[in-house]
This record gives C-alpha cells, structure tokens and sequence, in this order.
C-alpha cells in the first residue's frame, strides 16, 4: 500500500512538473512485418547518455484509433525528457488507424499482434542495446493503444513484464459498432465468442497474480471510464495486483500527455527496482 500511495502521490506531482532540457536522440525507422508483407515505420527515443550505457529498458508506446507512429512524439514532444530523466528506450510503432492491435481472422494483412509483439520487438533487440528479456519490456499505450497494450501484454507475457492503458478501450464488446472493429472480427452478434476472445476482459483467465505489472488510468470524464471502473473491480475480485489511478479528464490530449508522465516514472521503478 505504501509503494502505491508512493505513486500516487508522484502522479500528481509529475502531472504539474516541468520538463528539464535534454538531448535525447530522436530517429524515424523503417522495419519489416514479414507477417503482412509489408514495411512500417517506427519512433525510437534514446535517452541522451545511450552511448555510455551497457543496456536500456524498453517501452512500447502505441497510439490510437486514426493515429499512427508519430503521434506521440509530435502531440507530447516531452517524450525526450521523460526518456532522459527515466533512462528508458521508447518505441512508437505504426499500429495502423483501427488495427486495435490484433492478427484479425478476417484479413491477413492486419497482423498488428504479431508485428508488434513479435516482429518489432526482435527487430529492436538486434539494432540497440536493449535489456533483451521480459524484464527489460514494457508496453503502454492511449485509447485503441491502451487496450492493445493490455491486448499484447496478456497474450505475450513471455515478452512483456509489464503493461499499462491510459483511458483505453478495455471493453470493444460495449462499442462493436465503432472504429471499424467488425471490418476485423466480424459482427458482434454473429461472432460473441470471438469478441470475448480479442477483449481485455474477456482474457482476464489468462492473468495470475503478479504475472503482469499493471498500471490503468482513466479521467473520470471520459467515455471508457465506466469499462475501465469495471476492469479495476475485476482485478481487484481476481486479486490481480495492479495501480489504477483516476482524476479529472476527458478522452483527448491534455489528459494523455500528463498521463504518460507517471506512466514512466511508474516503468522506471518497475526497470530499476533498487530504486524503487
């Protein structure tokens, strides 16, 4: 309880904190899904003191619905800071516009889970100095990206030691006539065990406690927060251990920005635990 009131408390101090300068290093990449055939860019931030370092941490950063791999650094370029004052890799790949993260069994060019669970995550481990193991992985994201943060981290818990969501979609079951998700699994109605199955919470059997270091946010003015309220109550029934923090906030950018800084800090620890 102490460690959690701990972040707690830096949550909001980090929300009203002002950045520091930094010299983080910024670089567009291109990588190889060989799953869809195709090329994908990626952001990579390297805190500024990479060459000096044995090895770094990693977080995946994914975007959402509409966005693409440059929404990140452009809509919250305090990115370069957080990646400096963390000492943490931050990767943003393309998960497309409405990919929600998932191999769809509907069409083989959107494979996104094995893009970026699989094919991303090697590809980065071959050309950086990563920490190569699921202790030195993270993966988080907003909106369509917070749930296929939680998506990739359940399923892939061999690669990921821990994932968070700020106001993610945790639930599509309760929106299955937006963002396109039946173009990828087909009609709810047609399909419920199918949705169950592509849901975070629907997946929760697959979560032991302790598997997974799990940070959730959402404002209380945005329109998944009564899914993410329902996904903390299952947590807690399951005795999942996790941070689920809320505070004032909508779905949209002022509110993911200060999210993201004590998304971080709360890596960071997960990273260097001595510290913690």
């Amino acid at each position: 309880m102490k460690a959690i009131f701990r972040i707690l408390l830096m949550f909001f101090f980090v929300f009203s904190s002002v950045g520091l300068s930094t010299a983080a290093q910024v670089d567009t990449v291109v990588t190889r899904s060989v799953a869809m055939a195709k090329d994908l860019k990626a952001v990579v931030i390297m805190p500024e003191n990479y060459a000096a370092l044995d090895s770094v941490p990693v977080l995946y950063l994914l975007h959402g619905a509409g966005g693409d791999y440059a929404n990140w650094i452009k809509r919250v370029p305090e990115l370069t800071e957080l990646a400096d004052r963390y000492q943490i890799m931050v990767v943003c790949p393309d998960g497309a516009a409405d990919s929600w993260y998932w191999d769809s069994p509907l069409d083989p060019s959107y494979r996104y889970e094995t893009y970026v669970a699989r094919e991303l995550t090697t590809w980065i481990d071959a050309r950086y100095k990563t920490v190569n193991g699921r202790h030195g992985r993270a993966i988080t994201g907003l909106s369509m990206g917070g749930h296929g943060a939680l998506y990739l981290a359940i399923k892939h818990q061999d690669i990921f030691g821990a994932a968070g969501s700020t106001a993610g979609g945790v639930d599509i079951r309760s929106f299955s006539g937006n963002w396109r998700m039946a173009h990828h699994l087909g009609q709810y109605a047609e399909y419920p065990a199918r949705w169950d199955q592509h849901t975070i919470m629907g997946m929760l059997p697959l979560l032991k406690p302790g598997a997974l270091s799990l940070i959730i946010d959402c404002g209380i003015d945005d329109f998944f927060y009564k899914v993410n309220e329902a996904l903390h109550q299952q947590l807690l029934y399951r005795n999942i251990p996790h941070t689920y923090i809320t505070g004032p906030g909508k779905h949209e950018w002022p509110y993911w920005a200060k999210s993201i800084r004590a998304q971080m800090q709360y890596f960071h620890y997960f990273f260097y635990p001595a510290e913690s």
